[in-house]
């Protein structure tokens, strides 16, 4: 049986990647499978700091964790390389990467930096281009997008979704990363509107400082859809969280 390989990105910086891909591992985990995490460039981490490897890895427990470049400047990959004097990453170096990890692994999980179109190099290819790239050498890839729950997201859902489909990468799903615990109108009414925005299902809902929690592995298995390894429901949920409608105008 051949590894699942998901890419994963998000609607913009801070929506919980980093977390959204330590679930996606641990449920992965409990479930005997054996795990890759590539993150293929690590910003804003000097060398010898601990990156995002240490998080995933205190979060979701043994798994494999390859980093191909680190720059020290919090900056898209592109400017951040730049600004270092240290070489770009092409997208074949990258596709290179997973499928090596491909071959030893059950799911191999990529972590992009920042969201899908953000440059790693100076001709402008994304980590859009490096799926493109596992793609066009004969593996499956799917696309997984982190996004935030309130206002202002299914606008950046749906560029996504557009821009995915242009290059003919298949989107997963998408998966809230910080579901707020007293969540006001808007959240409540995007459990419907982004499966609508992203033409693609909604696969969970993590908790605000979901990092934190006692029993992450617990957590992280009642956050996710069963497409993704865990037992969220996203009918009960959005049944618990769907908004009172309000009454229809009388007939005059």
């Amino acid at each position: 049986m051949s590894a699942r390989i998901l890419f994963v990105t998000g609607t913009n910086t801070d929506v919980g990647k980093t977390v959204a891909t330590a679930a996606l591992a641990s449920a992965a985990l409990r479930g005997g499978q054996r795990v890759a995490v590539l993150k293929p460039g690590q910003t804003g981490v000097a060398p010898g700091e601990p990156g995002d490897a240490a998080e995933v890895r205190r979060l979701a427990g043994d798994l494999t964790f390859r980093e191909l470049v680190r720059y020290p400047e919090p900056l898209a990959p592109d400017t951040a390389a730049r600004r270092a004097g240290m070489p770009y990453l092409s997208p074949a170096e990258a596709a290179s990467a997973v499928t090596e990890l491909a071959a030893a692994h059950d799911l191999v999980l990529v972590e992009g930096a920042g969201g899908l179109l953000v440059r790693y190099d100076d001709e402008g290819r994304t980590l859009a281009d490096q799926a493109r790239a596992v793609l066009d050498s004969g593996l499956d890839a799917e696309v997984l997008l982190v996004a935030s729950a309130g206002l202002g997201t299914l606008n950046i859902v749906s560029l996504t979704a557009e821009a995915l489909a242009a290059r003919a990468l298949p989107l997963a799903g998408v998966l809230v990363g910080s579901w707020p615990a007293s969540p006001g109108l808007a959240e409540r009414c995007n459990l419907a509107d982004l499966p609508r925005s992203a033409g693609a299902p909604l696969l969970g809902a993590l908790p605000e400082r979901a990092g934190t929690a006692e029993d992450f592995a617990a957590l992280a298995l009642s956050s996710l859809a069963p497409e993704l390894g865990g037992t969220w429901d996203a009918e009960h949920f959005a049944h618990v969280h769907r908004p009172e409608l309000p009454p229809l105008p009388s007939k005059v």
